[in-house]
């Protein structure tokens, strides 16, 4: 019996027993850290995102990270700094938030360097949430052209609830404008008090749903969405315009935003169709 429970512990552990902590610096004094599980030398790395002010633990991106592994691909799974050295927890909505949305974007760039550094030159980028934006932000700029293909999981516009945004990027403009110090309190995707620098909250608030969508026209490599028709976070008619933006969209039956329970094998399966796409196709 002993023996039988060591052989199944193996069995059902090569991943955690093969994964690196990796550290890099983002910008001066403010270092990144990373889970590296290293796959099959002839398959693609994934670099997965996590979401909104999380970690790589949160369970959604934990879970699919180690699916992903377990199906031989190398996976890099970053946490965003936030300006906070070596996170390695989630930012409360309560803390004052100094990071800005292109410091976010940055750090994926340092992290696809860092992969490419390694040898891995087919890249393909997976993200959850709010990740799944920032790494649009990301093909947005001049990705790298080890990156092959993207897939976006639960994708969400920045939401700064029903206030009218375009008074809210005004009024904050002008703050930053004129250098006014004080602290903005404002709801800002799932946080409904998010204090902010007014440059630093302006950086996030402009990523609306019709930037979301012209940056998806605008990607240079191939998309994959996957979604869930009882997601009630991305709001009434996303799913709907997100149809006419040339990517490819899955949506998941009875998957809330964060694909758990049962729907977890949903979104893995789902998230192996889109990245064994991309790795059957011919490099450029």
């Amino acid at each position: 019996m002993r023996t039988l429970w060591f052989c199944l512990l193996i069995g059902l552990c090569p991943a955690v027993a093969h994964a690196v902590t990796v550290r890099l610096d983002m910008r001066p004094g403010i270092a990144g850290n990373a889970e590296y599980l290293p796959g099959k030398p002839d398959q693609p790395a994934v670099l997965l995102l996590h979401g909104f002010l999380q970690t790589r633990d949160f369970p959604t991106v934990a879970t699919l990270s180690r699916g992903l592994h377990d199906a031989g691909y190398s996976v890099l799974a970053p946490t965003l700094s936030l300006g906070i050295p070596n996170r390695s927890q989630s930012l409360a909505c309560e803390a004052i938030h100094h990071h800005r949305f292109e410091d976010d974007v940055a750090e994926i760039a340092r992290w696809v360097g860092w992969l490419k550094a390694r040898g891995h030159h087919a890249i393909l980028l997976a993200g959850h949430s709010f990740g799944s934006l920032q790494l649009l932000a990301y093909l947005n700029t001049q990705p790298d052209p080890a990156v092959r293909g993207y897939v976006g999981t639960s994708l969400v516009a920045a939401q700064v609830g029903n206030t009218d945004r375009v008074a809210l990027i005004a009024h904050l403009e002008k703050q930053k404008l004129y250098k006014q110090p004080a602290l903005v309190s404002h709801s800002l995707s799932f946080c409904k008090k998010y204090l902010a620098p007014p440059g630093a909250l302006l950086s996030y608030v402009r990523w609306d749903q019709p930037r979301t969508l012209q940056a998806l026209k605008q990607s240079p490599v191939e998309m994959r969405l996957i979604m869930g028709d009882a997601d009630t976070i991305v709001g009434r008619g996303w799913l709907k315009a997100l149809r006419h933006v040339g990517a490819t969209l899955v949506v998941v039956k009875g998957a809330n935003h964060f694909m758990d329970g049962e729907h977890e094998f949903d979104l893995l399966d789902q998230a192996l169709i889109a990245l064994r796409h991309f790795d059957s196709k011919p490099s450029p």
